[in-house]
Order: structure tokens, then C-alpha cells, then sequence
């Protein structure tokens, strides 16, 4: 049932209007205008903030359907009522954050609160308008509670799932673990992360400073380019999560922008308590016997033509929720920003700031848990910073899979890392900035970030090949660089590892004897300008020697030589095993002839993207092959491999005195709704390397509008 409404959500049919009585407290459309400019874009201008929302909230279902309202349902923890037993886990997880938050609610300010009752006023109304659109039963009373949700801080549920994994192997007695954390997550892919640049006024061709934005996520992940506008009060451009107004935002307003990047902070522990002697749901600490406390959550589900319900109960501790408790201990997480619901008015007080000094004021409000920020402005100002709601550990580090002991309160991380002491650099003399989600020692070449000065916490020096290949672009590029300049590097279609190990390979091939095969792939690989150029012939070979050299435990040296912190960006190089490179380049032949017919095929003939009922040849690579133009991509049933995450959204913003200039793509545009116009059709745009101009100003935005309405209004 929820996977046929999840595919009826991607179906592009209008909704039968269903009129309300007057004075529907959730109709807000005749304080809200959208305007739809080229691309299905959508302008939000708003007579307030809770109308914005309320634009925001209807603009995201008419191009995402139901899904918007189903993942406030989850959060709500209410899926199980419609959907049956099979949805009971995400309810049990959600409940209890659920109440949370309405507890704590009250203590953002009437600015943000504003936002969040204003999206779900937009998420009622849609849903009571577009009936037909959702299963019977589904509820049009969502609250600001349920869109905070979104927002809320990490939970560290990825952290408890390993250490669980590992005690349970071998199998251990004792109480199982805590409900919804069983089975370890899937590993993080690396490549799934984002590109940032800033330039200063001295490597600007107009003296302005400039911002690239390149989140390279799944293209599932939801990015959505919209404006805001309520006069007086905000005026941003940017992109949006499906799903709620402020969940990862970036952009631009008149004054400043800034675009985020994954980081790696280690933002929790696990704690092993011991049980205090002779008492039940007792633990030790600091010398006294402290009771755990009873949580019972009771969740009700649908049962064939009635209902049901379970409940289920759950322990906590006095430093945090208990996990597990087996051999004598209790186990338990401390995470950091579990208990934080301010993301979003952090996130809205950086969309307002009109100056460094306010911006800088809204991030040291420290709300978010994670993710680099990089930062341009109109006074010419660069900035990057490390950002984190990072614990001071009183202890060594032990990771995720091993238990800390504490037996007082000060074996147990308490505090923060204050905001000034994270790792920043502002306006370096070379007058550049570059994240591709490495830690921030090489985030300024020329003037890189002392370990010894940075928070223990903070992962080693590390530069990965798409951040040399970020660094060798911006280096060997002409000193001052138009917007357009920077649009035409980001999308380069080299491929930096290839100028690193093709050289080891054509040697090792020629040591290796007369081979009429080997001969025929050291030519065409020769011949090849080491690139992912739609007519390039040589790089579909290259990865797939590549995928199968590489194979194996992570452990195993590849390189000849490795990286080092001292040579950071000639480094890593050569071949560790040349006898083994020949064989896995003899092993793959056979296996690149048989799929694509040749061993010479061209990157564009086998590298596609699909989107809107569009087949287009695309440049590109993952990103540990050293691209800086990322494009992570699956085997269709066709054998093509198909672009499905890496540059999907990109924004470039120059900050010039009259004004904000931008340029900007959406590779699968604003709607994945079978029939929806915007289904797709900025992929031609992105193939080429080109992006569309964005309209900002009132003058732009009336001068390309292509549509104009009042969402929710009654016909």
C-alpha cells in the first residue's frame, strides 16, 4: 500500500478541487503570490513569513505530490494508522521526538514558528483541496510540531545500530536492544557529498567576490530552487529540501551567500554504565544508585477495516536513552544535538543577515550538527568555516563500535567546542576557498590550517583526488575569472587519477611482453586525453581496469607512492602492484568488449542521463576518480550507466555592489511527476555545461514570469 501511493505521488494529475466552507484558517492564498518563471522556477512573494511558508509548502506538492505531506505524517509518527502494521518501527522512532518537540516548541521565535504554522497551513490546504490525491483517512491537521521535526538535531541512531551490531556478535544474553535500532546501516558512500568554492575581489574579474554552490547527492535527495520574498523582511533565492522549509539550505540574498558541504565531526558516544548491586533498573554513578526511567509509547495501527495498537517501552538514563542492556551494563548514547530544535531559526537569521557580522552572529547559535560552510559577500568578504556541535570528550576517542566506562559524571561529555574555537579561515591573501568535504587543513593552499591549533576531534589532514582536482583548476586557471569562467571550470571533464596511475599502467603493459589484446588497450589508452568528454575514447576502459584493480580489502596499498600531507597535491601516484595492473587489465577486455562492443567506446555512448523521457550522452565521473564534475551512476538494464546522484543542483553567485548575478542548474529539474513540464527539462542545459541566468529582482522576475496565481484559491 505505501509503495502504490509513493508511485501515485510521482503521477502529474491536478486534483478535483473540493470547496471549503469560508473562513478556512489554512487558506493563506490571498496573501500569496507564485510566479513561475523559465523552468517551472517558483517566486514566492508573501505579505509575511507565515504566508511564505504556506507558498513554500504548496509550490513543493504541486511538483513533489503527496510525499511532502506523507513524510510530515511520519514525522508525526502516524503512518501505521494508515498504512497498517508494516509502518509501526518509523512511528515507535518518531513518537517520542514527536512530544519532544511540542514541548520545546515555544522557545523559537515568533519569526521561525511563523515559517513552520505557515507550512503546514500550505500542507492542509493542498490536502484538503487534492482529496483524490491521498488515501482516505489522510488528516489535514498538521502543525508547526510536525514541520519542526524536520529540522530537528542528529539523533546518532547510525552510531547506536553499529555498536549494536557488533555486541551482538558473538550473540550476547541479556535485554534486546532498545525497538527500531536493530541491524546495522548501510556504510556511507563517499562520493555522496558537495563541491564549495568562494573567490575574493583579487580573483575576480570584477573586482566582486563569488560563491559556487555543487551538492552532489542521490537525485532523489529533494533539492528544489525557489524564492522567497516578503518584503522588508527576506528576500532569498536558493534551494530547499523537499519536505519542510529549512531542513539544508544555501544560497544567496542581496548582501551574502554561503553553500554547505558534508563534514565528519564526531558528534556522540556510547557509555557503559554498570548496574548498581542488588537493585533493579538501577546504575552506578558517581558512587550512588540512580533509577533508569520507564518510557512507554503506544502507537495505534490499522487492522483491517478497524484498528489496533502496541506499545512498547524504552529506558533512559540520566545522561541520555538507553541501547542495550547485557553483562552487567547498561548501555547508552549521548549525542550531540539530540536535544536541539533551532536549526531552523539559525538557518532563517543567515537567510536575513545582511552584512558578515549578522550572519557570523546567526552561526554561532551553533544549531546545526554538522556540515562545512563557505561563504562570499558584497563588501568582498570569503569565509569557510568547519561547522559542528562538537562535545569536548573528557576522554579518548573509541568510535563507534566500543563502549566508553563512566562511572561519574565527569567521564561523559557535557559541553561544546564554543563556535570561534571551530576550524575558519577568512580571507585568505591568495583569495580563494575551496571545500569538496575533506577536512579543513587544505582549504586555503597557501595558507593551511595548523592541526595543533584545531580541536582534537577534528579528523586528520586529508585531500582527496576531486579536491586536488578542485585545487589544480583553480591554480592553473587565469588569476581573475568571470562568473561565467568559473561555471565553464566546474564543469571540466577531467579525470585526475588517470594523470596519476596511466603512466605506471602503459609501463607495466610494455614490461609485460607481446600481447596482441594488451597491445590494442595500451594504444587506445595511450591515445586518450585522460578525460570524460562526451566523444573521449579510453575512459570507460580506464574505470573498469580501475574498479578491478582497486578491488579488494580497503587495506591494500594501490598506490606506489601515497598521500602525504607534505606533497598534498602530487600525491598519491604510481602503481603499488604493476603485475597485478596488467592482469586486471587483461581480465576486464573481454568483459568492456561484451558489454559495449568495443573497447574504444566513447564516454557519452555509454554515460547517460535520463530525466523527462530525455537519453543524453553526459561527462562526468565519480568522485574518486578525481573529478571535480561528479556524476555517480547505476547499470540501467540496457548496460548504460546512468546518472542517478553527483552535480545535480549548481548554483554560481557574484556579489557585485548593484546587486547579486547568478547562474543556475537543476539537472532533473523542479518535479519527478510523470507528465510535469519541469520533469526533466534542464537536462539538455546540464549535458551541454551550461546553466540558465536567475531572475532576483522584482524587475527579472516580472519580466520572465510565465505563470502567475494565488496557490489554494478557490476557482
Amino acid at each position: 500500500m505505501r509503495r502504490a501511493l509513493l508511485l501515485a505521488a510521482l503521477t502529474f494529475v491536478p486534483g478535483v478541487p473540493v470547496r471549503r466552507q469560508a473562513g478556512d484558517p489554512n487558506d493563506l492564498s490571498g496573501q500569496v503570490e507564485i510566479i513561475r518563471t523559465a523552468y517551472g522556477v517558483p517566486h514566492i512573494r508573501a505579505a509575511s513569513l507565515r504566508a511564505a511558508g504556506y507558498g513554500l509548502a504548496w509550490v513543493q506538492l504541486e511538483d513533489y505530490g503527496p510525499m511532502v505531506a506523507l513524510g510530515l505524517l511520519r514525522e508525526r509518527g502516524q503512518m501505521a494508522r494508515l498504512f497498517g502494521r508494516d509502518s509501526i518501527e518509523s512511528d515507535f522512532l518518531a513518537r517520542p521526538a514527536a512530544a519532544w518537540a511540542r514541548g520545546e516548541y515555544q522557545r523559537l521565535d515568533q519569526a521561525t514558528r511563523d515559517v513552520y504554522e505557515g507550512f503546514a497551513a500550505g500542507v492542509n490546504r493542498y490536502v484538503t483541496l487534492h482529496l483524490d490525491q491521498f488515501p482516505e483517512g489522510f488528516p489535514a491537521d498538521f502543525s508547526g510540531y510536525d514541520v519542526v521535526l524536520r529540522d530537528a538535531g542528529g539523533s546518532g541512531l547510525g552510531a547506536a545500530r553499529r555498536f549494536l551490531a557488533r555486541l551482538s556478535q558473538p550473540a550476547r544474553g541479556g535485554a534486546p536492544p532498545a525497538p527500531g535500532l536493530e541491524g546495522a546501516p548501510p556504510p556511507p558512500n563517499p562520493d555522496e557529498g558537495s563541491n564549495a568554492w568562494a573567490l575574493g575581489p583579487g580573483r575576480s574579474a570584477t573586482k566582486s567576490a563569488m560563491l559556487l554552490r555543487n551538492p552532489h547527492l542521490a537525485w532523489d535527495a529533494g533539492y528544489y530552487e525557489a524564492q522567497l520574498t516578503v518584503p522588508g523582511v527576506l528576500d532569498f533565492y536558493g534551494d530547499f529540501r523537499i519536505g519542510g522549509p529549512f531542513t539544508v539550505i544555501g544560497g544567496f540574498n542581496a548582501a551574502l551567500g554561503w553553500a554547505t558541504t558534508n563534514n565528519a565531526p564526531v558528534l556522540n558516544a556510547i557509555y557503559a554504565l554498570d548496574v548498581a548491586p542488588g537493585q533493579t533498573d538501577q546504575v552506578l554513578l558517581d558512587g550512588t544508585a540512580v533509577p533508569l526511567t520507564r518510557e512507554t509509547v503506544t502507537v495505534e495501527y490499522r487492522n483491517g477495516a478497524g484498528s489496533s495498537s502496541e506499545t512498547r517501552e524504552g529506558w533512559r538514563s540520566p545522561i541520555g536513552p538507553v541501547i542495550a542492556r547485557t553483562g552487567g551494563k547498561v548501555y547508552v548514547l549521548r549525542a550531540a544535538g539530540n536535544e536541539e530544535l533551532r536549526g531552523g531559526e539559525q538557518f532563517l537569521r543567515m537567510m536575513r543577515a545582511g552584512s558578515f557580522s549578522e550572519w557570523r552572529e546567526a552561526m554561532r547559535m551553533n544549531a546545526r550538527s554538522t556540515s562545512s560552510f563557505t561563504y562570499a559577500d558584497r563588501d568582498g568578504n570569503i569565509f569557510y568555516v568547519w561547522d559542528a556541535t562538537q562535545p569536548v570528550f573528557p576522554h579518548p576517542l573509541r568510535g563507534d563500535t566500543a563502549a566508553v566506562p563512566a562511572a561519574r559524571t565527569g567521564d561523559v561529555w557535557t559541553r561544546y567546542v564554543p563556535w570561534d574555537s571551530l576550524p575558519q579561515l577568512k580571507n585568505p591573501k591568495s583569495g580563494y576557498l575551496h571545500n569538496e568535504n575533506d577536512p579543513p587543513h587544505f582549504t586555503n593552499l597557501e595558507q593551511p590550517l595548523d592541526s595543533a591549533s584545531l580541536p582534537p576531534t577534528v579528523p586528520p589532514p586529508a585531500l582527496s583526488l576531486r579536491s586536488q582536482m578542485a585545487l589544480q583548476l583553480l591554480r592553473t586557471s587565469k588569476k581573475k575569472l568571470t562568473l561565467e569562467e568559473v561555471v565553464k571550470l566546474k564543469f571540466d571533464p577531467h579525470m585526475l587519477l588517470a594523470d596519476r596511475v596511466k603512466p605506471a599502467l602503459l609501463a607495466a603493459t610494455a614490461a609485460a611482453g607481446p600481447d596482441s589484446s594488451l597491445t590494442e588497450a595500451a594504444q587506445i589508452l595511450a591515445a586518450w586525453d585522460n578525460s570524460t568528454g562526451i566523444e573521449s575514447r579510453g575512459g570507460v576502459l580506464f574505470e573498469a581496469w580501475w574498479r578491478r584493480y582497486a578491488a579488494g580489502p580497503r587495506a591494500t596499498p594501490r598506490f606506489e607512492v601515497a598521500w602525504t600531507r607534505e606533497d598534498p597535491v602530487r600525491t598519491p601516484r604510481g602503481l603499488a602492484d604493476p603485475v597485478q595492473a596488467v592482469a586486471a587489465l587483461r581480465a576486464v577486455l573481454p568483459e568492456v568488449r561484451r558489454k559495449y562492443g568495443r573497447l574504444d567506446a566513447a564516454w557519452g555512448e555509454v554515460h547517460r542521463v535520463r530525466a523527462g523521457g530525455k537519453d543524453l550522452p553526459t561527462t562526468g565521473c565519480p568522485g574518486d576518480l578525481g573529478c571535480f564534475r561528479v556524476l555517480l551512476f547505476e547499470e540501467d538494464k540496457d548496460g548504460k550507466q546512468v546518472a542517478r546522484g553527483g552535480d545535480g543542483w549548481i548554483l554560481a553567485v557574484e556579489f557585485a555592489k548593484t546587486g547579486p548575478r547568478a547562474l543556475s542548474v537543476l539537472a532533473y529539474g523542479e518535479s519527478p511527476r510523470e507528465g510535469s513540464p519541469y520533469n526533466g527539462d534542464q537536462a539538455e542545459l546540464f549535458v551541454r555545461g551550461e546553466m540558465k541566468r536567475v531572475a532576483f529582482t522584482a524587475a527579472d522576475i516580472d519580466a520572465g514570469a510565465v505563470k502567475r496565481y494565488h496557490p489554494g484559491a478557490q476557482p
